[in-house]
């Protein structure tokens, strides 16, 4: 009978989930949306653990901060955070978790990695955007709401994407090495 979870995937789990509160810390205010290394957490912890830890630890950092530990960007907890204007932008890390995890499973290269996570990062956007237009109480348009949330945030992104891909890699071999061992 093969075990669903090992103490090992607890503790990478656990320990990406800090990862990605203490990423969210480190912040730029920049308007409605902040600048966080949250997104480049995400890619990292998916690409490592791939589809299954990763999307764990995404969850459980997510569910902790909906319980109100202040895990959000700003030191924010809570179900309102989730209910509010960037909350699209948190579950959207769910949808990147599983296109950068389901990528690593199958593969370690740099480029694959890359590509998955700007896709990932690209279907955050979208949700993200999508649920800033319906909880902004003002009703703005698109053009208007990707002017606020999506285009300051493309070059950091492109950024966090290389780094991401980049750790993921040298990463992932020494993780491995010391399983092995």
């Amino acid at each position: 009978m093969k075990k669903k979870f090992s103490a090992k995937d607890l503790v990478y789990i656990g320990l990406s989930a800090a990862i990605v509160a203490v990423c969210s810390w480190i912040t730029i205010p920049v308007g409605a949306v902040p600048i966080t290394l949250q997104t480049m957490a995400v890619c990292l912890v998916a690409g490592l653990f791939g589809f299954k830890n990763g999307t764990l630890s995404v969850l459980a950092y997510i569910l902790i901060g909906a319980v109100g530990v202040p895990v959000f960007s700003g030191f924010k907890g809570g179900i309102g955070v989730l209910f509010g204007a960037t909350g699209g932008y948190i579950i959207g890390f769910i949808f990147t978790s599983v296109i950068v995890g389901l990528t690593a499973d199958k593969t370690k290269k740099p480029l694959w990695l890359a590509l998955s996570m700007a896709a990932g990062i690209l279907v955050c956007y979208a949700f993200g955007t999508a649920w800033f237009m319906l909880a902004y109480s003002k009703g703005i348009t698109l053009s208007k709401a990707l002017a606020m949330c999506v285009t300051p945030f493309l070059a950091f992104d492109f950024v966090k994407i290389l780094l991401a891909s980049a750790l993921t890699v040298k990463l992932k071999d020494k993780i491995l090495k010391s399983e092995r061992a």
